[in-house]
């Protein structure tokens, strides 16, 4: 399945920064070195040397892949007409059968963080609850099967996630 290009704006300003960083900072730091280490003499056993190329390559790549990735991108912001459904950036408050409660925020493929609670909208659990309200209930195919969660509360702003 192919990526979705949506994303938020603070997501898309992270990739920007991040982009940025490499090419105006990290890069010539590392040319610099490479450099350095080349007039040191034997490249072939130079281990900064060999290190300085690698990363060069890495940080190349890097760069390569953002500044495609940025120009396909579209920033999604949350409308007005959005609210009471569960759209792309909405924080979505879940109970699951057992009664345990989950707090997810709908975000992009380029910037999901379990370790926020951000998952991405081609997630399976994104895409089922897409354009449902609150009260209402869904169905997750999961490989364990068949997961259910009652739609608690829908967000469109940072919310606290002690639960």
């Amino acid at each position: 399945m192919a990526k979705s290009n949506y994303i938020t704006r603070d997501g898309y300003l992270a990739l920007d920064r991040e982009l940025k960083y490499l090419w105006k900072e990290e890069r010539p730091k590392v040319t610099q070195a490479v450099s350095e280490a080349a007039a040191m003499g034997d490249r072939s056993e130079n281990a900064e040397y060999i290190y300085g190329k690698r990363r060069l390559r890495e940080i190349d790549r890097r760069v390569r892949f953002l500044t495609k990735r940025l120009e396909a991108l579209t920033i999604v912001e949350p409308s007005p007409a959005q609210e009471g459904k569960i759209f792309f950036g909405a924080w979505v408050k879940l109970e699951d059968e057992r009664g345990d409660e989950k707090i997810y925020r709908l975000v992009g493929p380029d910037e999901f963080d379990p370790k926020k609670n951000w998952i991405s909208i081609d997630s399976p659990v994104a895409r089922s609850l897409i354009g449902h309200k609150v009260d209402e209930e869904i169905t997750v195919n999961t490989p364990n099967g068949k997961a259910y969660y009652y739609i608690l509360a829908i967000y469109y702003h940072d919310i606290n996630l002690n639960i």
